[in-house]
């Protein structure tokens, strides 16, 4: 099982152990059903303390979306896509980004319900986290024309629960395919 994947797994049933660390587990938190203003408020303390403010000179200047190492959002009918690129554990320069030390290696993908979403950001490490806490979105471009307004509604569901999250977005509607996968 892939390291964030169990994570969000163990997340569900134990308190944190990884990332923003909640006192609060996600069982306690109603995972079966929509988050209340206090859960939410809860949720939204634990990212504000363990993630700092966005760095507008950082992720501004990022101009493909293949080149985002925040987390990022892709909506879809159904779910939405989370795509996380795990903090390099290595520190040194030396074949970062090579065959020895793959970014693909590093990234992570997780598709859950809109309502999830808090959890599920909450579950995140903050070294996952380089710009602060900012976050792009997209919607799928691959969907068929039938579900598009399916599609806007979850995303202005997902966009409503990061503005209560206190997280910046950064939303990306290019035409064309997904430049997350």
């Amino acid at each position: 099982m892939k390291p964030f994947v169990a994570l969000l797994a163990v997340s569900l049933s134990l308190p944190l152990l990884n990332g923003c660390r909640s006192s609060a587990s996600a069982a306690s938190l109603g995972m079966g059903s929509t988050l209340n203003r206090q859960q939410m408020e809860e949720i939204r303390v634990e990212l504000d303390r363990e993630i700092p403010p966005p760095s507008k000179n950082r992720y501004l200047t990022i101009q493909d979306l293949s080149n985002w190492e925040n987390p990022a959002i892709t909506v879809q009918e159904n779910m939405v896509s989370l795509h996380v690129l795990m903090a390099d554990a290595n520190p040194s320069e030396y074949a970062k980004g090579t065959m020895i030390r793959p970014v693909a290696a590093r990234k992570q993908e997780l598709t859950i319900r809109v309502a999830d979403l808090p959890a599920a950001l909450n579950a995140i490490p903050r070294d996952a986290w380089p710009y602060g806490r900012v976050i792009a979105i997209e919607e799928a471009h691959d969907a068929p024309l039938a579900v598009r307004p399916t599609i806007r509604r979850n995303m202005e569901k997902a966009m409503q629960t990061l503005n209560d999250l206190g997280i910046v977005i950064n939303e990306w509607n290019t035409p064309g395919a997904s430049t997350l996968r």
